[in-house]
């Protein structure tokens, strides 16, 4: 049987001696697409930050490919490197231009020529509709634009998956679409996907799962007809009666 693209085996966090994360298991196969839900403060976003490292765990374990997230002797940079993550607040480098942006890591990280990067570059950008922008600097940009930049940014290396943590939170309402667009697009393409979201139409279209978090723990985790059709929890079934009237 193919090994999950990430597995994450009871997981626990603490902040000082508040529990976070309690006991969180759950998996994601290659090219499948997981979105995860729940209130403010439920945990979601840590969650997804211990897949690559960004936050620490002291319970579990977490696995990318194979390779173990808290092991001490993992390269973390090298293991980040095959994680594309988008934030919630775009993370661009306002002093560097768009194209100098998705060139960066490239070079850096990854050890491409310039030229190389350039190119990749510019066909990502051109991927999310950008292509004339590549000059410019985030500040001269819009959110839903830098949003689409940092998606390409992270595609610029390559990655194995990809976590998206509220990608959509911080845009205006018009500029939504056009982040999840690509987003349903990287899907449809097969990519490996673990999305924080409150987007639930965007879940029904191209999730194939949904976890469903609450104080720190997975309360479901269920295929998304099944979510969206009966969740089993009542937490659940309050948190999709309030944002599915809308």
């Amino acid at each position: 049987m193919e090994q999950p693209m990430i597995s994450i085996q009871n997981i626990s966090k603490w902040y000082g001696s508040f529990k976070v994360l309690t006991n969180c298991t759950t998996e994601v196969k290659k090219s499948e697409v997981v979105v995860v839900c729940g209130p403010s403060g439920s945990g979601k976003s840590t969650l997804i930050k211990c897949v690559n490292a960004l936050e620490p765990f002291q319970e579990g374990s977490i696995l990318v490919n194979g390779v173990s997230v808290g092991d001490p002797a993992t390269d973390l940079p090298k293991l980040r490197a095959k994680v594309g993550m988008v934030f919630q607040n775009f993370e661009l480098f306002p002093h560097l231009s768009i194209i100098e942006n998705l060139t960066l890591a490239q070079v850096k990280v990854l050890g491409r020529g310039t030229d190389e990067a350039n190119e990749r570059g510019r066909k990502l950008l051109d991927r999310v509709g950008l292509a004339a922008q590549a000059p410019k600097f985030p500040g001269q940009l819009s959110g839903g634009q830098q949003q689409r930049v940092a998606i390409a940014r992270a595609l610029a290396i390559d990655p194995i998956a990809m976590l998206f943590d509220e990608p959509t939170s911080a845009l205006d309402p018009e500029m939504i679409n056009e982040v999840l667009d690509v987003m349903v697009e990287l899907a449809q393409e097969g990519m490996t996907m673990m999305c924080v979201t409150h987007e639930m139409g965007f879940a029904r279209k191209v999730a194939n799962r949904v976890i469903f978090m609450d104080r720190g723990e997975i309360v479901e985790d269920a295929t998304k007809d099944d979510f969206f059709g009966k969740p089993r929890s009542e937490r659940a079934q309050q948190f999709l009666s309030k944002i599915l009237q809308h």
